[in-house]
């Protein structure tokens, strides 16, 4: 009874090299297909997209183990993406070209305060999509937004037209301490005595 559970939780049904083998076939399909699919997928923005991303990993799990349930292959199988992932990432550092293509480029959503219809299009996003993404953000509607990109992470990055209220009390502030300062140089030179 004891040997069985040993063998079924740390002996490999399948070769060494085949486990390491597979988890790294399916990275690279997920990658290629991920961008494939565009920056939508990454955002999440809708509950179609996150049931794909969840079910996604959920069908390629067994394309990753095969018939071998050990925590021997698991570990195996989950070494390996964690490995084949930082090399992916340390090469493409060092490859700035080559990190665009994989990643893609950011995508201009919304340019002085116009709304690229063509551009949303192309990403396969809804004006209502893009208006809760920067509700998310604290704007209460897109006519405050300047400039909207959508990231190749999937994040959209949004730029306020006018400056908020923090950064204009700031600035009011600045003004004020610049005409006191220029005051006083001012009285100094009415008050101080002539240089004999």
């Amino acid at each position: 009874m004891h040997s069985k559970i040993w063998t079924d939780m740390f002996v490999l049904a399948l070769p060494v090299a085949e486990k390491i083998l597979r988890p790294i076939v399916v990275y690279l399909f997920l990658v290629i297909g991920l961008r494939l699919a565009g920056k939508r997928e990454l955002a999440q923005l809708n509950p179609f997209d996150l049931v794909v991303l969840l079910t996604l990993s959920n069908t390629v799990q067994n394309a990753i183990i095969g018939d071998d349930n050990s925590v021997t292959g698991g570990i195996i199988g989950a070494a390996t993406l964690l490995l084949v992932n930082f090399l992916v990432v340390r090469f493409l550092f060092r490859h700035e070209r080559l990190d665009r293509l994989v990643e893609g480029e950011a995508t201009v959503l919304i340019e002085h305060g116009r709304i690229l219809e063509d551009k949303l299009a192309q990403e396969v996003l809804s004006l209502e999509e893009l208006e809760a993404a920067a509700h998310k953000q604290g704007f209460g509607e897109l006519g405050e937004v300047d400039h909207a990109t959508l990231d190749p992470s999937g994040t959209i990055s949004f730029t306020a037209k006018k400056p908020a209220p923090e950064e204009a009390r700031h600035q009011e502030v600045l003004k004020r301490l610049d005409r006191l300062t220029s005051d006083i140089a001012t009285l100094r030179l009415r008050i101080a005595p002539p240089a004999s």
